[in-house]
This record gives structure tokens, C-alpha cells and sequence, in this order.
């Protein structure tokens, strides 16, 4: 039987139309997780009457006000007893070999960090067929995730050492945007890194509420001018040794945001940034620029093991 050495955390807040696919498809896991902990985040829409209908198949915690991703993220975690921790958000799905893909990377490589790419979609669940299962696993890996020698930005689907997690003292608690980018800046040099290049590891859902909107644009460039302001204060790992990679990281986001506040008409907003950070947005087209004249390190294929199902099964 496969070993059971992830803990699936699911936050959600407010996702009652999206929450029974998300908790379904962990269920559902061909390879089995330790423990689905499930972290209601205050929800007022119905989710915790839906999440409660599942018994002793997860593990539910429903906060009494709504706190944030950070927290209640860090409240799964801190209840979790696998040796690798799989975060994941109330609207979005896992695929069904997410955690088998995982495991034999672990077997093989022994990560602290593994990040996996995503499936875009909007409306219906896509429907899967058998010959969409992974026969292989085509992978990078890196000393830690700043070695990185090509762009890689989809890290919303990650499975961490626990231990690291513990190292870096969880998910930030004070952002409203962009907690992800302080927590990846936070573990980017915690160890070995593996980014998965296929297959792909979730179902991204764009809804209206997870579409970046042009109210919020003041909101991400808070959150962006926040890591600058850690990155000059030293507050992320590596030393001066790394500097010029972390602020490479950064420097994407400052010219990202610029061009989303200047494509709105917050021109004067779209300045300050760049005045901020520019140092960090040079940093970003110069490591851009190296990757592409560097030679890219080669993909590595993991052969998954013979012997499964299409359920996923050992016969």
C-alpha cells in the first residue's frame, strides 16, 4: 500500500459553490493522504453545513470570524501530522494523480519543496478521460528554488517538507495579497526544489471573485511594496549572497503591478512603484535575460510505477 505521508489542508472562505468539488477531489486522491484537514475561515454563505455533511472523512475546523489565508492555513497546519504539507484553496480541484506524482518524486529525490503547474478553467469541472493519467514525470531540480534557470511563476499547487514549513514559522499573517510571494521569498532557499514540468498537478478555477480586478490594484502594490521593503530590511534567507536572486523574484512583480496600475489609468501609482523598486525590476530583466543565454539545464523523466489502476489501486 502506498505510504500515507501527506497532510491535505484545504482553507476556504465563502466558497460554498466551489468547496464539495474541492474536499471531493482530496477524497478522491489515488494516493491516499495521512488527513484532510478542512479550515472553514469564518464563511457566512453555508460552506461549514456543507463541509459537516462529511463526517470523520476530514478533519473541520470552522473559525468563529474570518482571518485570512495565512492564519487559518497556519491552523491546519498546526494540526497536521504528515511529513509533506499540501495546501490548497476551497475553489480549486486536485487531479487525481496529484499526490501518486508527488510521492514518487519523494521516493526518488527526497525534496523539501515540490511545485507543480496548473490547468486553467472556467465553468464545468473538465472532464478527465483514462488516457489522461501520467505515465510519466518530467521534472527540474535545483539546489533550492532561487536556482531556478527558467521562469516558473505557477506555485500555487506545493508540497512541503514539513520541517521547513516549521523553519520559516508558516504562512505570513499580515498580507492581503501576495502572501504566497512572501511565503515562496521565505523558503526559496530551504532546500532541494523540484518543479514538476508534467503532468500537470490541479485544476485552477477562474471565478469573479480570484480575477485580479482593477479596484485591487492598490491592494497588490501595497503587497509588492511590503517585499521590497523586507528584502532592504533583510528579512528573507539567504544573506547578501543571494541578493541579487530575491530581488530578481521581486523585480517581476514590480513590473507586473506597474503595467496593471498604468493599463487602469494609475499612472502616478505605476510611477512610485517603479521609483520603489527599480533596482528589484532591472534585477528581473537582467536574470530574464541570463536564462535565456544561459543553456537550461536539461528535464529529468520519472517512469511511474507499474502496477495501478485506472482507480488508482494496487491490483
Amino acid at each position: 500500500m502506498p505510504v500515507a505521508r501527506f497532510s491535505v489542508v484545504i482553507t476556504s472562505y465563502n466558497q460554498r459553490e466551489f468547496i464539495k468539488e474541492a474536499v471531493d477531489s482530496a477524497i478522491s486522491l489515488r494516493h491516499k493522504p495521512a488527513e484532510i484537514i478542512v479550515v472553514d475561515d469564518g464563511s457566512r454563505d453555508g460552506s461549514q453545513n456543507i463541509l459537516r455533511q462529511y463526517g470523520d472523512a476530514i478533519r473541520l475546523v470552522c473559525l468563529e470570524t474570518n482571518q485570512g489565508h495565512g492564519p487559518a492555513a497556519n491552523c491546519g497546519a498546526s494540526l497536521a501530522t504528515g511529513d509533506y504539507l499540501v495546501f490548497h484553496d476551497g475553489d480549486d480541484v486536485f487531479l487525481p494523480w496529484t499526490l501518486e506524482v508527488f510521492e514518487r518524486i519523494i521516493q526518488a529525490k527526497k525534496p523539501k519543496l515540490i511545485l507543480g503547474d496548473i490547468w486553467w478553467f472556467k465553468g464545468m469541472l473538465p472532464a478527465l478521460q483514462p488516457e489522461d493519467a501520467p505515465h510519466e514525470v518530467r521534472i527540474l531540480e535545483y539546489q533550492d528554488y532561487l536556482r531556478k534557470d527558467r521562469p516558473f511563476s505557477r506555485i500555487l499547487c506545493k508540497a512541503i517538507d514539513r520541517q521547513a514549513f516549521q523553519d520559516v514559522q508558516g504562512w505570513p499573517t499580515n498580507y492581503q495579497a501576495l502572501d504566497d510571494m512572501d511565503f515562496m521569498l521565505r523558503l526559496c532557499t530551504c532546500g532541494r526544489t523540484i518543479l514538476i514540468l508534467e503532468p500537470l498537478t490541479i485544476f485552477y478555477r477562474r471565478h469573479a471573485v480570484n480575477i485580479l480586478k482593477n479596484k485591487c490594484v492598490p491592494l497588490y502594490i501595497r503587497a509588492v511594496c511590503k517585499l521590497i521593503g523586507n528584502e532592504r530590511s533583510g528579512k528573507y534567507p539567504g544573506g547578501e549572497r543571494r541578493s541579487f536572486e530575491r530581488q530578481a523574484f521581486i523585480g517581476v512583480l514590480v513590473v507586473l503591478m506597474a503595467k496593471w496600475a498604468a493599463k487602469t489609468g494609475l499612472y502616478g501609482a505605476a510611477l512610485k512603484l517603479l521609483a520603489r523598486g527599480w533596482p528589484m525590476a532591472l534585477a528581473a530583466v537582467t536574470s530574464r535575460l541570463g536564462m535565456r543565454l544561459r543553456r537550461r539545464q536539461a528535464p529529468e523523466t520519472l517512469e511511474m510505477p507499474m502496477g495501478w489502476s485506472s482507480s488508482g489501486q494496487r491490483p
